[in-house]
């Protein structure tokens, strides 16, 4: 039995405002918003019961306003890069936003991070949606869009992304949580990561894949400490921001498997994507705001973003981000919390 409490905002300013916890027979809970569809928290047991927030997240609806690093939001239209912000659906040839150098990244200046949703209570949790119009971020297609939460009694977070377009479009949703299993008592870079791929994609130092699909080698993840795959360099600590191809193909196999030996928390991530971009946070720190107290450092958690390969409207080679009009896109990730 799943306790689901909606806290309104007051204010002028925050109508249509609402914050939804979600919590579970062991009181075990995670925390949503409707702006930008959020993952504000997820509160979980260690190995010695000690509850702890392995997400990270901000206190009030003003922080997530000023927020520019995504924190726990869903991304879309497009997750990750598309290079040149340009690209073509047959013979006609669209440009978005460049909001990230000559590029776009995350569906532009005004992404679904930045979008108010409705939302609908449902079993076990809540579907936020949308509709997205033609033209947003240069994208075409009305897009009705809809992401839904359900949260139950074996610590298991259920993310079902849906969507239909009135146009042929390309689509690419995610979910931007930075975790720290050790529920920000250190950063996240003594928790040990388990990826399944022996493969990624290869970019330029913009993050645009040159086309090329490598091994894994150096940079793959078979239990080690985050930090062992890290470079010390003049500038300090440089982090990684890479797409890793799933080697498996069954979605009830875990992708990613992360814990922290001090808790003895752990997080299996499944889903029916077939990568993930994982980004170590390193830009926490100097892209954020102040955000109302709340100051996050570089490392402090990662993100492990199922999704389709960036660019991949511009990369005939990859497997395919199309959606045709009228067909309907399904993609579900699954967090699932434990401890050892």
């Amino acid at each position: 039995m799943i306790l689901i409490k909606e806290t309104k905002i007051s204010g002028s300013d925050n109508e249509g405002v609402v914050f939804i916890r979600l919590t579970n027979s062991f009181g075990s809970y995670v925390e949503l918003l409707n702006y930008g569809a959020t993952l504000v928290s997820a509160v979980v047991p260690g190995k010695d019961g000690e509850m702890g927030n392995v997400v990270l997240g901000f206190p009030n609806i003003d922080a997530y306003r000023e927020d520019n690093c995504y924190i726990g939001s869903t991304v879309g239209r497009y997750a990750n890069r598309i290079g040149n912000a340009s690209f073509r659906i047959g013979k006609n040839r669209f440009e978005l936003d460049r909001n990230d150098g000559l590029n776009s990244n995350h569906g532009g200046f005004n992404g679904f991070n930045t979008k108010l949703f409705d939302y609908l209570l449902v079993d076990n949790g809540v579907r936020f949606f949308l509709e997205s119009f033609s033209g947003e971020g240069g994208f075409p297609g009305n897009v009705k869009f809809s992401v839904t939460y359900q949260w139950n009694d074996r610590q298991e977070l259920d993310i079902i992304y849906e969507a239909q377009s009135d146009e042929d479009t390309v689509l690419n949703f995610t979910n931007h949580a930075y975790f720290n299993l050790s529920a920000l008592k250190e950063n996240a870079l003594q928790q040990e990561l388990t990826i399944a791929s022996s493969k990624l994609v290869e970019c330029t130092p913009d993050f645009i894949p040159t086309g090329k699909i490598i091994p894994t080698a150096d940079y793959g993840f078979k239990g080690q400490k985050l930090e062992e795959k890290m470079n010390l360099d003049l500038e300090g600590f440089k982090g990684i921001n890479s797409y890793y191809i799933f080697d498996r193909i069954d979605s009830s196999v875990p992708a990613c498997c992360l814990s922290d030996t001090k808790s003895g928390r752990t997080l299996e991530v499944f889903t029916s994507y077939p990568g993930v971009q994982l980004y170590t946070g390193d830009f926490l720190a100097s892209k954020q705001k102040g955000n109302h107290g709340v100051c996050y450092q570089a490392f402090d958690g990662i993100c492990l973003e199922c999704q389709f390969y960036p660019d991949a409207p511009n990369q005939a080679h990859f497997p395919s981000a199309l959606v045709k009009a009228g067909s309907k896109f399904c993609e579900t990730i699954k967090y699932r919390f434990g401890n050892f």
